[in-house]
C-alpha cells in the first residue's frame, strides 16, 4: 500500500447502500456517509430529508490509487446506482437521492466527465444520465448511527429487501476487486 491516499465523493442515493458497496474494494481504506453539495452549514440528517438543505446523501472514499484508481471507483459508482433518475433512487426520492460527483481537484472533474461521456456514447442505458458534476465545497460527516449500516443492521427489513440485493448484484460484478477475493 502506497503512503499517498486520495479521496471521492460520490452520491448515488441513500448512503447506507453506498457505503456497503465500496468498503468491500479493494485499495479502499475507509467510507465514511455524510452531506454534501448543499448550503446549510452542518445539516442534520432530518434537515437533509426535509430537502431544505441542498444537500445529497453522499460517501466520502479514502481509497490507495496504487490499488484501486478514481476509474476504477466510476465504474462501481455508475454499475451500482441509476444515473439516468432524477432526484430519485428507486423508491428514495428527493433531491438528496441525487446522482452526484463532488470531484476534489481538476484531475477527478475530466475523468467523471469523460466517463459519463463514454457511458453516453456507448448507450449503456437506455435514458440520458444526469449525474452532476461538481466541486466539493464542504463535506459533513452524518450521525454516528449512519456509520456502518448495513453491516450492523443486515437483519432490518430496509437492509434485507434493498441493500442485500444490491450487494449481492455488486460482489457477483465485481468479485475480483473484493478485499476477500
Amino acid at each position: 500500500m502506497s503512503q499517498e491516499t486520495e479521496t471521492a465523493v460520490f452520491g448515488g442515493g441513500c448512503f447506507w447502500c453506498t457505503e456497503a458497496v465500496f468498503s468491500e474494494l479493494k485499495g479502499v481504506i475507509s467510507v465514511l456517509p455524510g452531506y454534501a453539495g448543499g448550503t446549510t452549514p452542518k445539516p442534520s440528517y432530518t434537515q437533509v430529508c426535509s430537502g431544505t438543505t441542498g444537500h445529497a446523501e453522499v460517501i466520502k472514499i479514502e481509497y490507495d490509487p496504487e490499488v484501486i484508481s478514481f476509474a476504477d471507483l466510476l465504474e462501481v459508482f455508475f454499475h451500482v446506482h441509476d444515473p439516468t433518475t432524477l432526484d430519485r433512487q428507486g423508491n428514495d426520492a428527493g433531491e438528496q437521492y441525487r446522482s452526484i460527483i463532488l470531484y476534489h481537484n481538476q484531475g477527478q472533474k475530466e475523468a467523471a466527465e469523460k466517463y459519463i461521456s463514454k457511458l453516453t456514447a456507448s448507450r449503456e442505458f437506455d435514458r440520458p444520465i444526469v449525474t452532476q458534476v461538481r466541486p466539493l465545497t464542504e463535506f459533513y460527516e452524518a450521525e454516528d448511527y449512519h456509520q456502518r449500516y448495513f453491516a450492523g443492521n443486515a437483519g432490518q427489513p430496509y437492509c434485507q429487501m434493498i441493500i442485500a440485493p444490491k450487494m449481492a448484484k455488486f460482489r457477483a460484478k465485481f468479485k475480483n476487486s473484493l478485499k476477500s477475493a
